[in-house]
């Protein structure tokens, strides 16, 4: 079980270097990205939270710290991302966007680390929000960083990739070699205990399905590359694919196909988990926790509309 374990486990380094050579074509890319974030973001409507300081954790090129400058203009808005190239993407939109900037919201600060080691002082933050980044990290290290510059009843707002992502190319591959060609997502229960673990309280979790339709498994490779979802596992194939093992894998990714077009699943789990406050005199049950219910009962408004 070690090994296997092993062989799944990501480097950070190459992790970081797919992402750096995917800035300049990310947003083009980032179709399901940006719609999930969008998700993401209207739940945030369904909290009273009025935070002072906001970490928009994995920002990639900075359009959830954009979208919560807008939402929090008077909070602090700080861009997080071990990708060095993907920040200075996130400073050149700031300042095309800048003449059109609401001018008493403070211009987002851009901070270069790892999510699993935040430079950032003990709960000086009061909502963290990340969108499609805890499948490249340890959750556990994550989360335990969240909980410690969390203040008390701030507020973790997450999305991340399940481990029925990617599952037509984690079949076909598997008809091809033995190797690692997908990563292993995480599944939602396990999630949830390791928010549990790292001291969050009574964590809300559900689960959406997406699929993306491509004409060519080609399309589906360039779209992953192009948002850095790159192949990091520790147990790849370290050399370049040969065009025959490519096209045995083309061939079993048709068995797929309907009506004219190969889909490409991604299930995401939608997460949001609360500190606890340090002090019992005030109610943890504020007003400000929102129930799974409440969230898909406003959630399915939004899109009758």
């Amino acid at each position: 079980m070690s090994e296997d374990i092993g062989v799944y486990a990501l480097e950070p380094r190459q992790v970081r270097r797919s992402f750096d050579r995917a800035a300049k074509t990310y947003d083009a890319a980032a179709v399901l990205h940006a719609e999930v974030r969008e998700n993401l973001l209207a739940r945030l409507q369904l909290t009273t939270l009025n935070p002072r300081v906001v970490l928009d954790l994995g920002s990639g090129t900075g359009a959830a710290a954009r979208a919560l400058q807008r939402r929090y203009p008077k909070a602090q808005v700080v861009a997080l991302d071990s990708s060095r190239h993907m920040l200075q993407e996130a400073a050149r939109r700031r300042s095309w966007l800048r003449p059109f900037a609401n001018p008493f919201a403070n211009p987002f600060a851009r901070v270069c680390a790892d999510a699993g080691l935040l430079p950032l002082a003990d709960a000086g933050v009061d909502l963290i929000v990340s969108n499609l980044m805890l499948q490249w990290c340890d959750p556990d290290a994550v989360f335990a960083e969240c909980r410690r510059v969390l203040a008390p009843h701030g507020l973790l707002c997450f999305s991340a990739f399940g481990p029925d992502t990617l599952q037509e190319l984690r079949t076909a591959w598997e008809q091809v070699d033995s190797q690692v060609h997908v990563h292993r997502f995480i599944d939602m229960h396990d999630l949830g205990d390791a928010l549990v673990r790292a001291g969050f309280a009574s964590p809300v979790l559900d689960v959406e399905r997406y699929t993306l339709k491509y004409l060519t498994v080609r399309e589906a490779a360039l779209d992953l590359k192009a948002t850095g979802a790159r192949n990091a596992a520790a147990g790849r194939a370290k050399g370049l694919t040969g065009p025959r093992k490519f096209a045995a894998m083309q061939a079993a990714y048709e068995k797929f196909r309907e009506d004219g077009r190969l889909p490409a699943t991604y299930e995401v789990v939608f997460a949001h988990a609360w500190v606890p406050a340090r002090s019992a005199r005030r109610d943890p049950e504020d007003g400000t926790r929102v129930s799974l219910e409440e969230i898909k009962r406003e959630l399915r408004a939004r899109r009758s509309k």
